[in-house]
């Protein structure tokens, strides 16, 4: 019989699920497990390359379910792809020449892990699955099950990622405080930016929400607080395309009319545009060790505020960003209902030596089961034909389409 040792990880960007399931597993294994040893590696796989782990103790696990309480992750992040040798040297986490594959895996085999559960998005575990890899040609048996963790929901083919329903209730609640700033001066013009590189499902998602939230205020009619102040006017999607003048039209309307305008815009949005424009003009976009864009450097909420202000001649311009409020909140209740779910399912199948990663498999009617690695990607679209966004954008008055 396998005498088994079990390591965890988090990874990539926070949300609001990674400390509720690194409780989670640690409740899991001492109920159903308790004589297995437990390790967590600090700030992801950083942690991996540099031996940097925690050994999870009895009073630590008998204290595990408050982690349930918290936001941010217990055991740290790291965004680290070991596949990129020469980022991970530049950073001091290998020497010049090592795989960064061959010194996780070895390290891995020295601390005896035969379970790794990784928690993070698609980067995270598609990172876990070369990992694994790599052991199994090298003839170190490890199970790796990963817990899928993206705020924007946009792991393919996972219905929904851990942390992103609790996202969008609390971006929903900070722009309930700034939605009241339009009172501040005329002609307002707020733009709300919302996390969502490839996907429009998390500002989607806050838009409801924060629709939702409103629709139970009482207002005062004949002054600003009546329900006009509260109201957006434009929800602006990577997904989507859209006519800058007929749209600028549209609020410009509205601004005259009530002397404020809001809109939500994804972090993404027009994305590939801004970086093409500055591309062009000689700058230098920075990338982060996968590839992407730093997409921090870009500010789409900035080009929008920019390009919507002087059409609708606005007299203020405001950017506000939900985006680490939201993502470093605890989980909610929802959202704990689908960690306890998916980590019981991650325990089970580490335990019978199945490898994947836990979800909602939309290719298999949307059956919890563990999803083979190779099916696992990034970069999953927003469905604009969803109903409950018709409805939204419907309410909004907002006419739109597909990219």
């Amino acid at each position: 019989m396998v005498k088994h040792k079990v390591a965890m990880l988090t990874a990539g960007g926070l949300a609001p699920c990674l400390s509720s399931a690194v409780g989670g597993l640690i409740e899991r294994y001492s109920d159903i497990a308790p004589e297995i040893d437990l390790i967590a590696y600090r700030s992801g796989y950083q942690g991996v390359l540099l031996g940097d782990s925690i050994a999870i103790t009895r009073q630590m696990r008998e204290k595990a379910p408050l982690l349930h309480r918290y936001g941010g992750s217990p055991i740290g992040n790291s965004r680290v792809k070991l596949t990129n040798a020469a980022d991970c040297a530049k950073r001091g986490l290998v020497k010049d020449g090592e795989n960064p594959l061959k010194v996780a895996a070895e390290r891995l085999a020295a601390d005896g892990v035969t379970i790794l559960h990784t928690i993070g998005g698609d980067d995270t575990n598609t990172t876990a699955a070369d990992l694994a890899a790599y052991l199994g040609a090298n003839g170190y048996e490890l199970t790796v099950v990963g817990l899928p963790k993206t705020v924007d929901n946009d792991v393919v083919p996972i219905r929904q990622s851990l942390g992103a329903w609790t996202a969008a209730e609390y971006g929903a609640a900070f722009f309930d405080n700034v939605s009241n700033e339009q009172s501040a001066a005329p002609r307002t013009l707020v733009v709300h930016e919302v996390m969502g590189r490839h996907s429009g499902w998390l500002t989607a998602a806050t838009a409801r929400a924060y629709v939702d939230r409103i629709s139970h205020n009482e207002y005062v009619d004949g002054m600003l607080m009546d329900r006009t102040l509260k109201t957006i006017q434009g929800v602006y999607l990577p997904e989507m395309a859209f006519d800058l003048q007929a749209e600028a039209a549209r609020l410009k309307e509205k601004m005259d009319r009530n002397g404020f305008v809001s809109i939500f815009v994804s972090e993404g949005a027009c994305l590939d545009a801004i970086v093409s424009e500055r591309e062009a003009a000689g700058e230098t976009v920075k990338r982060d060790a996968f590839g992407h864009v730093k997409i921090d450097t870009i500010n789409v909420g900035n080009w929008f505020s920019k390009q919507f202000a002087a059409l609708l001649g606005a007299e203020r311009a405001m950017v506000q960003k939900s985006g680490y409020y939201a993502r470093s909140a605890p989980a909610n209740a929802d959202d704990l209902r689908l960690i306890h779910s998916m980590v019981d399912l991650a325990v089970e199948s580490a335990l019978a030596g199945v490898s994947g990663v836990t979800g909602h498999d939309e290719g298999q009617g949307g059956k919890l089961r563990c999803i083979e690695f190779p099916r696992i990607k990034g970069g999953k679209h927003f469905d604009l034909s969803a109903k409950w966004f018709g409805a939204l954008m419907d309410g909004i008055g907002q006419k739109y389409q597909a990219a």
